[in-house]
Formats: structure tokens, sequence, C-alpha cells
């Protein structure tokens, strides 16, 4: 798999590193119509997996999600199923969770040391937030699994250059309250 992974490395630069590496497929425009609005991509690793996977009838088990935040960032790249995006949420929600729960006993370990009250304070936030981004994914997530009817709008979302879309307005907490 590795040797895989090094060989499609190379096509880009000889001596690359497969971790610094993605790669981007994509249908040619006298494909056939259903193929040619899709398109995949995603880190070199991956797809050498899949390619080893395939070629060697090796099972390729896609119901296990990994825990690490930055494996589940490699996942997401390669995550076309319903059923995968929708876990893949409800696995970054969970280790948001456990990502929360961390920064509490940070918040804990920083009141009980005396540090400056602003450090607790921005702490408790950050642990709020987590857990605010957590509960969201989890209300999201079945969406993913139940995808909406074709878009009918002109290619509304098939634009895959530069967003000239105003940035999404920052999230506020359930309370009500701005910070």
């Amino acid at each position: 798999m590795h040797t895989l992974a090094r060989a499609l490395a190379d096509q880009l630069h000889p001596g690359a590193a497969p971790r610094d590496v993605t790669v981007s497929f994509g249908a040619r425009r006298q494909a056939p119509v259903e193929y040619r609005a899709r398109s995949r991509g995603g880190p070199v690793t991956v797809f050498a997996q899949a390619l080893h996977a395939t070629l060697y009838g090796l099972p390729t088990d896609n119901k296990t999600l990994p825990a690490a935040l930055d494996a589940l960032l490699q996942t997401a790249h390669t995550a076309t199923a319903p059923e995968q995006q929708t876990a893949l949420l409800r696995q970054v929600a969970e280790q948001l969770r456990n990502a929360a729960e961390i920064i509490q006993r940070y918040q804990y370990r920083a009141q009980w040391n005396r540090y400056p009250d602003d450090i607790a304070k921005q702490l408790h936030d950050a642990h709020g937030q987590a857990q605010q981004i957590a509960q969201t994914l989890d209300r999201v997530a079945s969406a993913f699994s139940n995808p909406p009817g074709v878009d009918t709008a002109p290619n509304a979302y098939r634009h895959h250059g530069p967003s000239t879309a105003a940035p999404a307005p920052p999230l506020t907490p359930t309370t009500g309250r701005h910070r």
C-alpha cells in the first residue's frame, strides 16, 4: 500500500512525500453526462489504501471511522456516500464533546491554580462553544443521509472556484446573549 502511495505521489514530483499529496478525479467533457458533474479527490494515501484493497480483494470497511480529528479530516475528503457523511458528522460531534470535556478540565485547573480570571473565562466560553457545535452537528447529521431532491436552480452549488459569497454569520449562544 505504501508503494502505491509513493508511486502516486511521484506522479506529482519524484520523491514527494505521500502525506503531502492529494489527488483529484473528474470526467472529461466527452464522458456521458451522468459522469461529468461528478468529481472526487483527497489524500493520495487514502486512495492508495482503497486501490490496494480493491486490487487484492481485501475488505473495505467503510463502517469504522477514525477517532483522531486529523484522520477524520482525511476521511472527510473522500466520504461521498450519504451514510458516510452522516457518520462522519456524528463522529466529529462526539470528538467535540470529548474536546469540551478536556477544555472544562483545564478551566477547573486554571481556577484551582489561580490563573488570571480571563483564562478560566475564555476556557469556559470555549467549552460552551464546543458543546453547542456538537449539538448542532447532531441535529444536522441526519440531513446528509436523506439529501433533498435534485436542485433545480441552474448550477447553484456546482461552482468549484473560490467562493464570492459573504461568510456565514458567527454562531451565537442559544441563550440569546452575545459574548
